[in-house]
Parts: C-alpha cells; sequence; structure tokens
C-alpha cells in the first residue's frame, strides 16, 4: 500500500516546512519538500492543503481501566479516544484489578491490547512494598518503565517503606515514573477539613487537602533516592511552581493538560468535574508551569487520562472519584496554547510527540524520519467547532471540555500508516502495533 500526502505543512524537530509525504505499508518512504510529483503510482492520495502535519502523539500517561474497571473505560473505547485525538501511542498504568505488579498481570494487559487497542500501546509496571525482585526480571524492551505511587488513593500500591524505595530506586535503569504526593500530610490536611466543612468538603477545598506541600516533600524525596542511586526519575503530573525548582538533568517532568490549562478558579464553575490527584492549583502555578514549557524544565506533556461514570464524580473532596477523561482533546487543547502564545507549534511537537520517544527510548516513533513508522496527525487550523457530548469516544460518556470551543480539528489520524481516524469516525476494525523500546 502506498500512500502520498501532499499540499502539507509539516512540523517536525524545531522546522516547520512545506512538503509531501511517501507512505509505503506501515513506514515514510520519502519526505518531499521540492516541488515535484510525488503521487505517482500512489494507491492513495490524501490532499493536505491548509492542515499542518505532525508525528503522531504520544501519551506517557493514560489509565484505560482494563481489566477490572470496564465500567467506566476499556482499551476498545478509550483508544478509539486517542485515534480521534491524533494520539498515536499510549502508556497505560498499573491500577487496574489486578494491578499490574506480577508478570502475569502484564502480559494479561497485552494480550488484551493485542485484540482490542485501535492505536499503539505499551504498559507500565508497577512497583509494590513486596514487588521488587521482579523488576529485574522484566523485558525492558517491551515497557517504558515503572510506575510508583509515592502518595494515596492507589490502593495497595502505595510504596511507603524507604527500604522498599530504596530497592525500587536501585533496582532498573529504566525510567520509573512517580505519582509524588505525601500521604501524612494529606491525610492530616483532609481530617482538619472535615473538622471545619464537614465530611466531604466541598471540591474548592481540593488543593488545600493535596497542597502544595504535600507534592513538594514527596518530590524531594523522589529526588534525593534518584541521585543516591543515579536512577531514571521521571515526575509525573507535577503541579506546583515549587516543585519546578527540583528539576533538573537527568530527572524529568510531566506536566498535564488538565494542570496546563485548568486554575483553581475553575472548580466554581466544573466542581469535581476537575478533580484530579494531584489536585489542580493556583492560577500562578498554572501559569508557572506553561511558562516551564518553554525553559526545558518541563519535558513532556501527557494527560493522565482517567476516566470514571459521571455519577462517580458526585459531591466533594472526600466522596467524588479523582480523574477525568482527557485524551481525546489533549491535543486541540494544547494548540489553544498556541494560539495565545504560550508555546510554538514546533515546541508543542517537542514536548508531545519527540520528548516522548527521547525519554523513553521508544523506537522508530515520535519523529517524521523517513524509515519510522507512520504515526501521522493531519491538523487543520481555524475551524470553529464546540466539544459536544455526541462526539466523545470515551466510555464515561462526558468531558470537562463539553460546551467549549475549538479552532483546531484533528483531520485525520494515521497510524503505521493506516488512516485510523478520519471524516469524524474511528476505524474499529484496525489495530495498533505493540511499540518496542531501546
Amino acid at each position: 500500500m502506498r500512500t502520498v500526502i501532499i499540499g502539507a505543512t509539516i512540523v517536525n524537530e524545531g522546522k516547520t516546512f512545506d512538503g509531501s509525504l511517501v507512505i509505503e505499508d506501515s513506514k515514510i518512504k520519502k519526505i518531499v519538500k521540492e516541488n515535484t510529483n510525488p503521487e505517482a503510482g500512489a494507491d492513495e492520495v490524501i490532499d493536505a492543503s491548509g492542515c499542518f502535519v505532525i508525528p503522531g502523539v504520544i501519551d506517557d500517561h493514560v489509565h484505560f481501566r482494563e481489566p477490572g474497571l470496564t465500567e467506566k473505560a476499556d482499551i476498545d473505547t478509550e483508544s478509539r479516544a486517542a485515534a480521534a485525538g491524533g494520539v498515536t501511542t499510549y502508556f497505560d498504568m498499573p491500577n487496574t484489578i489486578p494491578q499490574t505488579t506480577t508478570i502475569e498481570a502484564l502480559e494479561e494487559k497485552f494480550t488484551i491490547a493485542s485484540r482490542k487497542s485501535h492505536v499503539n500501546y505499551s504498559f507500565f509496571f508497577g512497583a509494590t512494598n513486596d514487588n521488587t525482585d521482579l523488576i529485574e526480571k522484566l523485558d525492558e524492551h517491551r515497557i517504558p518503565g515503572v510506575k510508583l505511587f509515592m502518595g494515596s488513593s492507589t490502593g495497595n500500591m502505595l510504596v511507603d517503606r524507604r527500604e522498599s524505595l530504596e530497592r525500587v530506586f536501585s533496582s532498573t535503569r529504566m525510567p520509573i515514573m512517580v505519582h509524588c504526593e505525601d500521604t501524612e500530610i494529606i491525610n492530616r490536611n483532609m481530617a482538619e477539613a472535615k473538622k471545619r466543612y464537614g465530611d466531604d468538603p466541598a471540591v474548592i477545598h481540593h488543593p488545600e487537602i493535596r497542597s502544595e506541600e504535600a507534592c513538594y516533600k514527596s518530590s524531594c524525596l523522589a529526588v534525593e533516592l534518584a541521585r543516591k542511586y543515579d536512577a531514571r526519575l521521571h515526575i509525573a503530573h507535577i503541579t506546583t511552581a515549587k516543585e519546578l525548582e527540583l528539576v533538573s538533568y537527568p530527572i524529568t517532568a510531566e506536566a498535564t493538560v488538565s494542570h496546563l490549562f485548568f486554575s483553581d478558579r475553575d472548580y466554581m464553575s466544573l466542581g469535581a468535574r476537575i478533580k484530579c490527584n494531584p489536585a489542580i492549583k493556583t492560577e500562578h502555578d498554572r501559569e508557572t508551569l506553561q511558562q516551564a514549557l518553554n525553559d526545558g524544565c518541563i519535558s513532556v506533556v501527557g494527560t493522565d487520562h482517567a476516566p470514571h461514570l459521571l455519577s462517580q464524580k458526585e459531591g466533594g473532596c472526600a466522596c467524588a472519584a479523582s480523574g477525568m477523561p482527557m485524551i481525546q482533546f489533549s491535543l486541540v487543547t494544547m494548540l489553544e496554547l498556541v494560539d495565545k502564545g504560550v508555546l510554538s507549534l514546533e515546541r508543542l511537537v517537542e514536548l508531545m510527540c519527540h520528548n516522548p520517544a527521547r525519554l523513553f527510548e521508544v523506537r522508530n516513533r515520535g519523529f517524521i524520519r523517513e524509515g519510522y513508522q507512520a504515526d501521522l496527525v493531519i491538523l487543520r487550523p481555524n475551524t470553529g467547532w464546540v466539544c459536544s457530548k455526541d462526539i466523545i469516544q470515551s466510555k464515561c460518556g462526558w468531558s470537562p471540555m463539553e460546551g467549549h470551543m475549538f479552532l483546531w480539528r484533528v483531520e485525520r489520524t494515521l497510524c503505521n500508516g493506516h488512516s485510523v481516524y478520519r471524516d469524524g469516525k474511528v476505524d474499529t476494525d484496525y489495530i495498533g502495533q505493540s511499540v518496542v523500546f531501546r
């Protein structure tokens, strides 16, 4: 199968240029910058006039809920949402049922995805207090790294014993992606909030309970251990200006679209729909995170896509579930920040496509290069549309972006050269590939 994309404005590796792409089967055969006629012999010609073409987004942080929590999401539905949002590769988190803390549970996820995932996939292995002996047995070519929860609300995946933490940080050369919140501080803050506001404090108090102090103390410990053992620490969903002071090479940090777009003022209008852990914090924190997109302090932008049913989002700090679905609208939301001058389109591509590939050492993806997999997104600017319930692909059926006007549209998503999303529809017959690392 030979596919040619013509008339495009290509954004790749810090450059923007007019050109065409020749795709043969699943790979990029040729990048054509000069004014030639690459359509010869093509089975399909895609006219991308007026559009931008970027590499497919690699989302390093999603919760697709399968197995065990499939009433709210599953690999089929959430990979559909990914395709519709221009995300061609995702790395799923281990807090499912059963948790991905054994080799058998990890293999089961790969088996499910090989039948149901419509884009490319891999899975983090979850560390616990008791399974560090398994980390050395993992195949580093199949998974992005190890996920470590140093904060509450993740059941028995919380790793809170110093000796266990030491073993995790000393056991692998793969990236260790860490959720940093101090459980003791959170529990103390929750107890104080309940005394002051009742058994279920209003969601506006969520950033007071899951506070800057809780995040900073935990991140400090993670950084200390990473430096002690020369580990590859990747701090997930960083939320505070103070934590950014801790980040310097080789330690890396992820910011999520939600923490870059929302602030604590949005709790008044969106309530528990934007309740997530760590909490969305102040406008100052948001603005500092946005500035850090350009100075190299933030390496990766992910989503922490975490669907819940709306019925599970009812209540306040104690009762409403934490997490929100964002993967379908992550790219177009970040493009809104491009339009506002927060970052350039070239920098967005670095943060959402190139850097995840570099950081996790993804083979042959994340760039528009000859010989690489043809994971591509065609974007059309200046096409106003409103996010409505009927276009939501996620199984939970809602989005915090409902009613929001976007000016960019994902026109088409190609995964391994196949148009998995086009004309507003996902090709649910297509199955993506397992990602290879290192």
